[in-house]
């Protein structure tokens, strides 16, 4: 891997990988949220199948364990954590010092946003997780639904008849977990951005394309769905452009 911005650079080591992806202030970072999506040249977020696994690389999944290694908690919405059937982050030894050193727990908590829970609780997500998963959800879920999920992973109620994402956002600060690393979907990545949460947006352009509908008739997914944005375009800042055969790795930040 290669860096082209801010300054051209071969062959990047691990260590250069986790330099540039360090959160801002490391290793006492302030609060931050980025978000991190693969996309088709067109914007597409999934293959024909439904999931991002036929658009990545296996230089995207190597940035991809990198963020994960430098994050408190990875969150995401409960639509993507079916899809994509997420499973627990695992301890990896190469950033146990460093994890230990910031106080960071051994491994990034998976954080599932979902207004009904309707999750399979008996999923290793939550079986097998070496840090208790947490879900985050509002009043409005049925209680005897939460119970359930209480014995099975840390279960946070904020908002009344939908999760307040500003105050769940809130919520992990006050847990210890200002690294906040955003997996998606579009429909969660459209809201954090109209509720003006989001501070950096990594892209993983796959140098592919997608079209306007895949051959089986289904609309192509896009990287981001759903909310209006408040106010019209937002201006963002480039901080970084990375490249590994043929796909780029984008760092946006807040303008």
């Amino acid at each position: 891997m290669r860096m082209l911005l801010p300054e051209p650079r071969d062959l990047l080591t691990g260590e250069d990988l986790d330099a540039v992806y360090a959160w801002p202030g490391w290793p006492a970072p302030r609060p931050w949220l980025r978000a991190n999506m693969v996309t088709t040249v067109d914007g597409a977020a999934s293959a024909p199948d439904g999931v991002s696994h036929g658009i990545s690389s296996d230089a995207d999944r190597r940035v991809f364990g990198h963020l994960r290694g430098l994050a408190d908690v990875v969150l995401a919405g409960a639509g993507t954590v079916r899809q994509e059937n997420y499973r627990p982050a695992r301890p990896k030894p190469e950033y146990a010092e460093r994890r230990a050193a910031a106080g960071q727990a051994e491994a990034p908590a998976i954080a599932v946003l979902t207004r009904s829970l309707s999750v399979d609780l008996a999923a290793p997500l939550f079986t097998a997780a070496t840090v208790p998963t947490l879900l985050i959800t509002c009043a409005a879920s049925d209680e005897s639904a939460r119970r359930r999920a209480s014995e099975v992973a840390e279960v946070v109620v904020i908002g009344d008849d939908d999760v307040d994402l500003a105050g769940a956002v809130h919520a992990l600060h006050e847990r210890g977990m200002p690294r906040i690393h955003c997996e998606g979907g579009p429909s969660l990545l459209a809201e954090l951005a109209a509720h003006d949460l989001l501070d950096e947006l990594l892209l993983t352009v796959s140098p592919t394309l997608a079209g306007g509908s895949y051959t089986d008739g289904t609309t192509v997914p896009r990287i981001v769905s759903g909310a209006p944005l408040p106010g019209g375009l937002r201006p963002l800042s480039l901080h970084h452009v990375l490249e590994e055969s043929g796909s780029l790795f984008l760092s946006y930040r807040r303008a």
